[in-house]
């Protein structure tokens, strides 16, 4: 009896250990664009602090993933990623060496300006959601590869393009799959993620979408999706649908056009959003009920074109539009908007963060740089470029156990930062 119960407390203990391990594992994924979080931040600890001339190791590199600008996704012990073969949009995923392990249509691509695909997978649990350049949104089984369901999203809530089509990468929660359509009165739509059937449609709210990915605030009991339209910023409670706050852009960026393409940064009851072309950047800070928001700062310098931002220390990481050819890297102060440098680096492009030190981008020659936070001065610690691809560098960085990836138009990398 002694024997059988020590055996049984060892499998038992066995089971906990390979649970724990999982979950540890899983803990550092990257399931969606900019991170399990939409805020650009890998909670991975224990990486390089500096990098060896001409850059970390090289584990892999793919060539064969098709024209695109969307980034890695990583889940389950796989990564996602997706391509342009033959005029359609496909979705791809990979073992973590580098190896294939299904490839499948998912839809066209807008091949009217810039038709490569944008739309970063979102990985939520066993399955994988994506969406075409012409609003094809589909679900695929995570392991499989096999197709769950496919809606027309644009079609079904007579959604506009703009001049770049759709370039959304879904939202995802334990009951439904949120987009953005731009419908007449269905400008953002909730669908029963198992089966693509509406839950709501937003009501009240007719306009475009812009090219930004919504994310969700946890606020005054309340889960809200945050995002930018062409016109507004606006708050919708993600439970009904309904219409929280809305912002008229023009009301504080003068300059504002259509194209509105940066998340929102949400930290401690505020909401940072920002918008290229000589627009600027913004703070918003919530009620305590989470049901309208409050303009504390308007700011001119960091005005983001697609690189996301990232909060960070109370200071806020990104780069600027300065044309469609270059920008700086700019530090604000979260608080008051204040600008703390403005550096030149290469050029404009994109960043997030991991393990208290930031990884910058650059879109136009490749250059991948990491920078000490530093809110006195831009302070960068090792660089190297992208040699492999082709077209420019729009992809964010992805960071998952240890591994940065990098896409490259056709081209997929995958670094051992790893200390």
């Amino acid at each position: 009896m002694k024997i059988f119960k020590t055996a049984s407390w060892m499998k038992l203990l066995t089971a906990i250990i390979v649970l724990l391990v999982i979950q540890n594992c899983y803990a550092a994924d990257w399931p969606q664009f900019r991170g399990l979080n939409r805020n650009g931040h890998s909670p991975e600890t224990g990486l390089l602090k500096s990098w060896p001339t001409g850059g970390p190791k090289l584990l892999w590199s793919v060539n064969t993933i098709g024209p695109g600008n969307s980034s890695a996704a990583v889940a389950n012990n796989k990564l996602y990623i997706t391509g342009m073969f033959d005029k359609q949009e496909y979705l791809m995923a990979f073992d973590l060496t580098g190896k294939m392990l299904w490839k499948q249509k998912y839809g066209e691509p807008w091949l009217q300006s810039f038709p490569d695909p944008r739309c970063t997978p979102t990985v939520d649990g066993d399955r994988v959601y994506v969406i075409s350049g012409v609003g094809q949104l589909v679900c695929f089984d995570a392991t499989s590869g096999v197709q769950k369901w496919a809606v027309h999203v644009v079609e079904r809530f007579k959604g506009e393009y703009d001049r770049w089509g759709i370039s959304e990468c879904l939202l995802v929660d334990d009951k439904n799959v949120y987009c953005t359509p731009g419908g007449p009165d269905a400008t953002v739509v909730a669908l029963n993620k198992l089966n693509g059937n509406t839950v709501w449609a937003s009501k009240g709210l007719s306009d475009k979408s812009s090219y930004c990915n919504p994310i969700f605030i946890e606020h005054g009991g309340k889960k809200i999706i945050s995002t930018m339209l062409e016109k507004s910023f606006v708050g919708i409670d993600s439970k009904t649908g309904k219409l929280l706050w809305k912002e008229n852009l023009k009301d504080f960026w003068p300059k504002n056009g259509s194209i509105n393409p940066t998340s929102p940064v949400y930290h401690d009851g505020c909401i940072f959003i920002s918008e290229g072309y000589n627009s600027g950047s913004a703070m918003f800070e919530l009620s305590a009920d989470g049901t309208r928001v409050t303009r504390k700062w308007v700011d001119d310098v960091l005005d983001i074109h697609h690189g996301g931002a990232v909060y960070m220390n109370g200071y806020v990481y990104g780069a600027n539009w300065r044309n469609n050819s270059t920008g700086n890297w700019v530090c604000l102060d979260w608080k008051t908007g204040k600008v703390i440098y403005e550096e030149t680096w290469h050029c404009k492009g994109s960043i997030i963060a991991a393990d208290g030190m930031l990884y910058l981008y650059d879109e136009k020659d490749g250059y991948v740089g990491l920078v000490r936070p530093d809110p006195n001065k831009f302070d960068l610690v090792s660089s190297f470029a992208i040699t492999q691809g082709s077209g420019p560098f729009w992809a964010h960085i992805s960071i998952a156990n240890g591994i940065m990836y990098i896409r490259h138009g056709e081209s997929l990398q995958a670094f051992q930062i790893k200390a």
